[in-house]
């Protein structure tokens, strides 16, 4: 490989777009191929992108030699498969989240990328947030000391993306938690310090878009027979104590009716992302001191901060940004929150 990265983005619908305009941004990198199963979308690619090479064959990207990075931003459910085929053809991976649905395809994954030597790295952006920047860097300087419980939350109202992808099991493995839930709790987990994760229990949902007449304001009617999860709630324990509480929906009577969140508590202080808010105690003076610390401003999209940090990483000989051991941690948390629904009883993830 030289110094040029040729890109090839498996799944060219939504995401792929912000992808795209990230390689963009990346000197001496291109997006070179694309494949998709709908060939409406190849022609607008081209047209748009002016993209040459598009198929409806990922194994066409795969294959070929020239080809350094294979960018997947398909449904969840087939995230596993190309990304391992990718990594035995010597490519390195940047994958959407989740990594994968399940504990054991991530385990895959992880084989496959250790026999190839590439690098393979999960899309989970809210960490390139400059709140989360700065907020990371205060942790990395004892600011909360030890993080002892956290609370992160999604809650749209009325906000379901209706398209199939997202609202049926045999495509997207999961709902609302592989969707907003990976997000926030890898979020919280990294700001954590990615603790292992021993105990889960939780519940979901899918209540308000089985009623007659609901509705979204992302894709209007909602299909009666959506399958999985609009709501989901989970407490997980770690093995070093910590706690965290996790809530995320589509579909709740909330205001605001987008509303992400991530509150961190220590022994030291407290942080809430997005405001980037540092709260502190002086028992000596008893007094409380907040501060909104110093962002590093968003000027680039952090979709497109993920992608510079990963070419950096592929050029530099580092390692991921966002390493698969760390995805896997949060989908054993999110498969344990599954198997607790269904049971009612708390898991114990071994």
């Amino acid at each position: 490989m030289t110094d040029k990265l040729n890109i090839g983005i498996i799944g060219l619908g939504g995401i792929a777009n912000l992808h795209h305009s990230g390689w963009e941004r990346v000197e001496n990198a291109r997006v070179v191929a694309g494949s998709d199963i709908n060939p409406a979308m190849l022609e607008r690619w081209q047209t748009e992108y002016g993209v040459a090479n598009l198929t409806t064959e990922p194994s066409e990207l795969i294959d070929d030699p020239d080809i350094d990075v294979i960018d997947i931003c398909t449904p969840n459910r087939f995230h596993t498969d190309f990304t391992v085929a990718a990594l035995e053809a010597g490519k390195h991976v940047l994958c959407e989240k989740p990594l994968a649905p399940t504990v054991a395809e991530i385990e895959k994954m992880i084989a496959a990328r250790d026999r190839s030597g590439k690098l393979l790295m999960t899309g989970q952006h809210f960490r390139f947030t400059g709140a989360a920047q700065a907020i990371k860097q205060e942790i990395a300087k004892g600011a909360l000391g030890d993080i002892y419980h956290a609370r992160a939350w999604w809650l749209r109202r009325s906000g379901v993306p209706t398209r199939p992808t997202f609202i049926y099991k045999d495509i997207s493995a999961g709902g609302v938690n592989l969707d907003l839930g990976v997000h926030v709790l890898d979020l919280a987990m990294w700001f954590m310090g990615n603790p292992q994760p021993v105990a889960v229990s939780g519940v979901t949902r899918t209540e308000l878009a089985k009623q007659d007449g609901a509705f979204s304001v992302w894709g209007g009617d909602i299909p009666a027979d959506i399958d999985v999860d609009e709501f989901s709630a989970g407490f997980i324990r770690f093995e070093n104590g910590a706690t965290l509480v996790l809530e995320v929906s589509w579909m709740l009577h909330h205001n605001p009716p987008e509303d992400y969140q991530t509150w961190l508590y220590g022994t030291n202080g407290g942080a809430h992302w997005p405001s980037a808010g540092l709260y502190q105690t002086d028992n000596q003076v008893k007094q409380h001191y907040d501060v909104s610390l110093k962002l590093t401003e968003d000027k680039i999209r952090p979709h497109h901060q993920e992608i510079e940090a990963f070419a950096q990483a592929i050029r530099n000989g580092g390692t991921s940004p966002v390493p698969a051991e760390q995805s896997l941690q949060v989908t054993k948390v999110l498969q344990a929150l599954y198997e607790s629904s269904c049971t009612g009883h708390e898991v114990v993830i071994a």
